[in-house]
């Protein structure tokens, strides 16, 4: 995207960690902020202090995973600011423990936020734009979209299917003006343990510790503005990221044999 100021930018689950830094650099940028959260309380101080800081905002109470919702949001957003030009579909969270301890309901959450939602944004908003000089869809995938591992299976798979779905619009839009970006970090400091479901309290505290010990959302917002601006594929944040990915191209099998043996009934850090 050759230029930022104006454009206007939806961002999902903008109230708070990965969403709201990413909102603070694209104001910083001058983009016009249409933040989508479901907590109303959370989106609407972050829409103060950016108020305050000099960014035009809306904001828009909506459950991505609730398809009706979503698909009335499009409008919304053109209502109050004629046009669309950036998606970030960032809403997401996180089910910690083993496979054999979630429940059916755990996994049609987190299926339901981390990839319906990004599906019903990509959706719901591509027809918009479309209509827009130059666009660029940004999904949340994860370092957990490059391997599987042990407590965090279904966060896994949503991250893995995430990571397919972008890549396959990447190649379907490569020829129109809307470019998409699947961001893959490591661990970040967010409040994604506020709404985590967990097995047990000793999974739930391991998971949260390693998320305080994360890097700062405003690392991987970045790189979003980054991917952006050079129109990227795939962006990769964090060394464990890197790694992860390296070790899956190298090693293939045994990367999941050196974790099934070291990391196996540990917990795992979501990597957003």
């Amino acid at each position: 995207m050759d230029r930022f100021e104006g454009r206007v930018a939806v961002i999902t689950g903008g109230a708070s960690g990965v969403g709201r830094a990413t909102a603070e650099a694209l104001g910083a940028k001058g983009c016009v902020l249409a933040l989508v959260d479901v907590n109303s309380e959370r989106l609407e101080a972050t829409a103060i202090s950016l108020r305050e800081a000099g960014a035009e905002v809306s904001t828009h109470v909506a459950d991505v995973s609730d398809p009706v919702r979503m698909a009335a949001l499009p409008a919304e957003v053109v209502a109050a600011h004629r046009g669309v030009h950036i998606l970030v579909n960032n809403a997401g969270v996180s089910v910690a423990g083993p496979f054999e301890d979630q429940s059916l309901e755990d996994l049609q959450w987190i299926v339901g936020i981390n990839f319906w939602g990004v599906v019903h944004g990509c959706k719901f908003f591509l027809p918009e734009l479309k209509k827009a000089e130059e666009a660029h869809i940004v999904n949340l995938s994860s370092m957990f979209g490059f391997l599987g591992a042990p407590t965090q299976s279904s966060y896994c798979a949503t991250k893995f299917a995430v990571r397919g779905l972008s890549e396959s619009l990447f190649a379907e839009l490569a020829a129109t003006n809307v470019g998409v970006t699947s961001i893959h970090p490591g661990g970040v400091h967010t409040n994604i343990g506020d709404t985590m479901r967990a097995s047990n309290d000793e999974i739930r505290q391991a998971t949260i510790d390693g998320i305080e010990r994360s890097r700062g959302p405003e690392v991987v917002a970045a790189a979003i503005v980054r991917a952006i601006q050079k129109k990227k594929l795939r962006a990769i944040v964090g060394w464990e990221a890197y790694a992860s990915d390296w070790l899956k191209r190298l090693i293939p099998v045994w990367t999941h044999r050196i974790i099934a043996r070291r990391m196996a009934g540990t917990a795992l850090e979501p990597g957003r």
